[in-house]
């Protein structure tokens, strides 16, 4: 007998499935089923892949939904029977997620379903209000509740009974036959189906836990399910209720009334709006013609122009004729209509766009669009490389928005289109395989050790299996496959459970950058999705919301975009006071030799693209004479390229280490400017134009090819190039060899317009930096202030490259963010001084901006809100050093380098200051007059107090606490340059290590922080800062020696990770293990009469020996000469003493004579700083020799 599943949860329920759609497809098409119903919880998020897979399959899709209804525990099940039905589905599942949100659950209300019931059909089983009600006492509310849904339903309610084995299901079916007779309402048959077979119950299981953070063997857990849940063959359904043959016929029936149709792959573009007496062909030709002529304007200049004019134009006019008639026939004028108006508007709103990314640079139409902003012509960009006229694809332009401005440019476009057509995209995170295999440990109890071993021997590369892995790494392979291994059997339990839950969907995300914008309504096409933010998010993913036919705009946030607007910003501020016109980044010269100086010294901190340790190490190697260079660079610093030596070949012939040979004359004017590399995938189009015939169109096809690499389209292409290219008068065995040259390259190849665009971005903040290092830097720093370790780095590299001045924050200098003072000093931000916030820094501001400077503590706490600036804030500006400026008129004893010490007075002070101010405040208000105000203001500041100066430890501290680094000195400084016989590197400088080299490096320890299995252990020596992880059974050996505030040599490796540096702790040693393996001896010039010093350093020994300075206070009151030496030689040496600390030698002296004392072996001192403190305070330092 047939039957239809009418009630399935796959994956995309996200917490209760583990039914993959190809699976369920799959299992019901070979059980010969006619129709499948998906109903996940709450969402519609499957429904495209859902209905494509059944159609495929032969199967007809019913598509439906179980939602939450007025609360968390009562559900009902709705399905879409036309298409009416599922334009309120739609719209019923977007309500929960708009209006009904309740702690991350979306519940709906019953009147949204009333008010939407056209088209719906509605299943109550014993979770709806109905079915409660069916199992409570009191049935006679059932039949109230069944009778409202009726009254609005009609024949389009049934009731669905279940036999999975679980409580209550009888009692339900008793009440359903009761209620099913008494109102003519049809029962159907539900297996509530959440696995496909019976055996994955288990893993079923362990998904439910990871969802809900419980542990398989927990007693107390929720048990939900059961092992009967599984998808039921129509047989076994039959089988099951044979006594009720109808529930099973019911089932074919129902299935048979739902008949909806999606509209697939059909694009539909929102209407842009066209000045009257325009059409949209006409309006888009003359709006391209006009942006061109404007851009031709600027690129050349009327009053430059030649008399070749006619000849430099007639590529542009050409070009332009051929974009605009090939979108028009393509029909995607209103595409480029609406990326032109949202990108005019943020230009013109202060919100800075990007040059271009990706392959829309190519265009001319978008350049004079002003979309982009580079000249296509200029790079040598191609327009069939984004829009291939011989393919129809929509195009799709990525824009880069400054971070803060993005969101503003999202809002202009929900306004102008209207919010309800307007939506980000969803994506759907999986369970990969390291997370999966740490989730089932987990969920099964097993141990972090086990679990963290595991995923930590799966290799890292992007889309990883569990499959690929275990055939890749030899060691978990051993650990899977030797019954030897000790956790043998626990690991494959894990590994066994992992492999059946990897890649199912584990939650919802945002993309980052995608926006879709409805002709109407996004529900229309798609239920929304609204994240912890209130932000509308469309329930289809990218690929599906592309397959209904809504188009996808790429809003992308670049932090780089909004470096360089307050750059600039900062810049014209410093123009505008020297009388300069504003800088203008498009008319900046590409060819500046200081600017490539720069490059070339690898100075690039924060320079777009060019920042990471790795391209500093290139770019050094490669010396960039032209943006050529540099646009390759971001081309080639890419795995691939790396991997296959494109990067050296590059640099070695462009300084001709390597011979340049092009394999025919058509290939050099293509390849000359990348020394015959084929770095970018518009060189393997050119080439198959010029030496094969091929159409641009067709190039693009063949490039497209190249990079899937399937052998047998590979052997066709090979065909047709070949015999392209002898039609042109190559020959055969030539042609064969291009053509596997380009087959070798172009999976490498990158796309040249994405990189000319962001090399000439990388270009100009390399030129920002150079010119105007203080007021890019202050905007670079300001960007990132609230990583400290990131702060810690850009001022170091302020300081050593660019003689930067980074001084302490300022009550009369600081912003919130960092600014230029001049152009050598940048003063540091308020907002980047922990405990104060936004609005203690705008009364502080506001107040200047009003009063003037500030001229002391008195001033400053009478003119701010010190409701807002609190004694907290108050206190941490002083520690921050925010009123050093007051000690020049304050403490004009101190030498400027001393203002700071004025800072443990002011914070005496600080009370005084406060109640001075609240009293004035108070005066004000009672509208009081000082009798003696005509004498002299009792408010005035009395004269700072010399004392408490603070200790550098104190100062440093506070500096720590308030702006989590050291500013006016560092704790490491005292050590420096003995540390520099420890390590030649420091933390700025830092490279990767070889594979299986260690290397040492050293630093005050700031954190320690302990993850379980790993803990990692964060270094500061002032120029930088890394982080260093050491694995915990490591750690637990050398723990003692990992204080916080305590300087450490660490041994280790250094590795590269997205553009940081990591390190990984082999060994680490204390300052005094350092000394003890370093420090050859130490010696002390004493005076032959100083009986007294002799006995001080007899105390700090390892090992006492009184003997031996009571025979030294006996010589000593002797001449110094022969005699000593032969005292001491034949004193008795233990030579085997072991070496406990470092070896303490004397030289002896008077004013007659002087001798170096050979001491014995235990003369050692322990090296620690003690130690070394003691000694410096009695020896002074001319007699004081460290040796190394």
């Amino acid at each position: 007998m047939a039957f239809v599943h009418l009630g399935i949860h796959s994956e995309f329920s996200i917490t209760d499935s583990i039914v993959r759609i190809k699976g369920l497809v799959k299992a019901a098409s070979s059980d010969h089923q006619i129709a499948l119903a998906l109903t996940d919880l709450s969402n519609l998020y499957a429904t495209v892949k859902f209905y494509r897979a059944c159609l495929d399959a032969g199967i007809k899709p019913i598509i439906g939904s179980e939602v939450y209804l007025e609360n968390d525990h009562t559900t009902v099940t709705l399905l879409a029977s036309n298409q009416q039905g599922y334009k309120n589905l739609t719209n019923i599942v977007s309500l929960g997620f708009t209006d009904g949100q309740v702690l991350g659950k979306p519940i709906i209300q019953r009147d949204w379903i009333f008010e939407r019931s056209e088209g719906v059909i509605v299943l109550f089983t014993e979770k709806s209000d109905v079915g409660q009600a069916m199992l409570s006492s009191h049935t006679e509310k059932a039949d109230a509740l069944l009778a409202e849904w009726q009254a609005v339903f009609g024949d389009r309610v049934y009731l669905a009974v279940k036999r999975t084995q679980r409580p209550n299901e009888d009692r339900f079916i008793e009440q359903a036959i009761r209620l099913s007779n008494a109102y003519q309402i049809p029962m159907i048959a539900h297996n509530d189906v959440r696995f496909l077979t019976q055996d994955d119950f288990e893993a079923h299981e362990a998904r439910v836990c990871i969802a809900s953070s419980h542990v398989l063997g927990d007693p107390n857990r929720p048990r939900d399910y059961s092992p009967e849940q599984y998808l039921k063959t129509q047989a076994q359904m039959t089988e099951l209720f044979s006594d009720i043959p109808a529930v099973i016929d019911n089932t074919i029936d129902l299935a048979k009334r739902c008949n909806v149709t999606l509209t697939l792959g059909i694009n539909v573009l929102p209407e842009f709006p066209i000045p009257e007496g325009d059409t949209i062909e006409t309006f888009f030709r003359r709006t391209s013609q006009d942006g061109l002529e404007k851009r031709l304007e600027k690129l050349y200049p009327p009053a430059q122009r030649g008399d070749d004019w006619a000849e430099v134009r007639k590529p542009y006019d050409e070009r332009l004729e051929f974009e605009i008639n090939t979108i028009l026939s393509m029909g995607f004028p209103g595409y480029f209509l609406i990326v032109m108006d949202f990108i005019r508007w943020a230009k013109a709103n202060d919100v800075p766009v990007g040059p271009g990314r990706g392959s829309g640079a190519g265009s001319l139409v978008a350049y004079s669009l002003n979309i982009t902003d580079l000249d296509p012509l200029e790079y040598d960009l191609l327009f069939e490389r984004f829009l291939n006229p011989e393919r129809v694809s929509m195009p799709d332009f990525d824009v880069d928005f400054c971070i803060e401005g993005r969101d503003r440019v999202i809002d202009y476009v929900a306004q102008k289109y209207g919010r309800e057509a307007v939506s980000q995209i969803i994506t759907f995170g999986t369970m990969a395989a390291k997370a999966v295999v740490r989730d089932v440990a987990r969920v099964q109890g097993k141990s972090y050790g086990l679990a963290d071993r595991i995923s930590k021997l799966i290799p890292k590369t992007p889309g990883m299996t569990l499959a690929d892995a275990i055939e890749q790494e030899p060691q978990l392979k051993d650990l899977l496959n030797n019954p030897d291994n000790m956790d043998y059997e626990d690991a494959n339990e894990i590994w066994e459970m992992a492999v059946r839950l990897e890649g199912i969907t584990r939650g919802v995300g945002k993309h980052a950058g995608g926006v879709l914008i409805a002709p109407n309504k996004i529900t229309d096409f798609s239920a929304i999705y609204c994240d912890e933010d209130g932000h509308r998010v469309s329930q289809f993913d990218k690929d599906d919301v592309e397959a209904v036919g809504l188009v996808k705009f790429d809003f992308l946030g670049l932090r780089n975009l909004t470096v360089i607007n307050a750059a600039v910003k900062n810049i014209n501020e410093r123009r505008k006071n020297e009388g300069k016109e504003p800088l203008d980044l498009e008319t900046l010269p590409l060819d500046d030799k200081p600017t490539y100086n720069l490059l070339q010294e690898a100075h690039t901190t924060a320079v777009f693209q060019l920042e990471s340790t790795g391209m500093k190490k290139y770019l050094a190697k490669l010396q960039p004479t032209n943006i050529e260079d540099v646009i390759a660079m971001c081309a080639l610093y890419r795995p691939g390229p790396l991997d296959a030596g494109m990067v050296d070949m590059y640099i070695d012939r462009k300084h001709g280490r390597e011979e340049v040979v092009y394999d025919h004359d058509r290939l050099e004017p293509i390849l000359e400017n990348t020394y015959g590399v084929i770095v970018y995938q518009e060189q393997v189009m050119q080439i198959s134009q010029a030496m094969a015939g091929y159409s641009l169109g067709g190039a693009d096809m063949l490039r497209r090819a190249m990079g899937k690499k399937k052998p047998e389209e590979m052997a066709k292409q090979r065909t047709i190039f070949v015999e392209g290219a002898i039609g042109q008068g190559i020959d055969e065995k030539l042609a064969g060899g291009v053509f596997d040259l380009m087959e070798k390259f172009a999976g490498y190849g990158f796309n040249k317009s994405h990189s000319a665009a962001y090399g000439v971005l990388a270009y100009q903040t390399a030129y920002l930096k150079h010119y105007y290092p203080s007021e890019f830097m202050a905007a670079v720093i300001s960007s990132d202030m609230n990583n400290t370790d990131s702060v810690v780095f850009f001022i170091n590299d302020c300081r050593e490259n660019f003689n930067l001045t980074v001084e302490n924050p300022s009550v009369n200098y600081s912003n919130w963010a960092f600014v230029p003072k001049d152009k050598s000093t940048i003063v540091y931000g308020l907002g980047g001084i922990k405990g104060v916030g936004e609005g203690a820094v705008e009364s502080i501001v506001s107040a200047r901006q009003t009063g003037g400077n500030f001229t002391d503590l008195y001033d400053f706490c009478r003119r701010v809100d010190t409701k807002r600036v609190n004694k907290r804030t108050l206190e941490a500006l002083v520690r921050a050093g925010c009123f050093d400026d007051f000690a020049a008129s304050l403490r004009p004893d101190l030498p400027a380098d001393r203002a700071f010490d004025i800072r443990g007075a002011l914070m005496a002070e600080l009370p005084k200051a406060v109640q001075a101010a609240e009293q004035e405040r108070q005066n004000d208000n009672l509208g009081m007059i000082d009798m003696f105000a005509e004498i002299a203001d009792v408010t005035a500041a009395p004269p700072l107090p010399t004392t408490p100066i603070w200790s550098d430890a104190e100062r440093l501290k506070g500096e720590k606490d308030t702006l989590g680094l050291f500013l006016t000195g560092h704790p490491i400084d005292t050590y420096r340059d003995e540390l520099k016989r420890y390590t030649k590197a420091t933390l700025s400088n830092l490279s990767e290590t070889k594979f299986r080299e260690t290397t040492t490096f050293t630093g005050l320890i700031m954190d320690v922080a302990n993850f379980g299995n790993r803990v990692v252990i964060s270094l500061d020596d002032g120029t930088g800062r890394i982080e260093v992880s050491c694995y915990a059974e490591r750690f637990a050996r050398v723990k003692d020696k990992l204080k916080l505030e305590t300087v450490v040599v660490i041994e280790g490796t250094v590795r590269e990770r997205e553009g940081q540096l990591y390190g990984a702790l082999t060994d680490v040693m204390t300052l005094t293990d350092a000394r003890k393996r370093w420090l050859k001896k130490i010696s002390v010039k004493i005076s032959g009469n100083d009986i007294t010093l002799l006995q001080q350093l007899q105390s700090l020994l390892v090992k006492a020996d009184n003997s031996t300075v009571h025979y030294l206070s006996h010589q000593l009151g002797n001449q110094v000469g022969n005699s000593m030496d032969y005292a001491m030689d034949s004193m008795d040496t233990d030579n085997a003493t072991q070496r406990l600390g470092v070896p303490l030698n004397l030289s002896v002296y008077t004013q007659y004579a002087s001798a170096e004392l050979q001491m014995p072996a235990h003369w050692q001192i322990v090296p620690d700083d003690e130690t070394f403190n003691q000694l410096k305070s009695w020896v002074a330092p001319e007699h004081l020799t460290l040796e190394f």
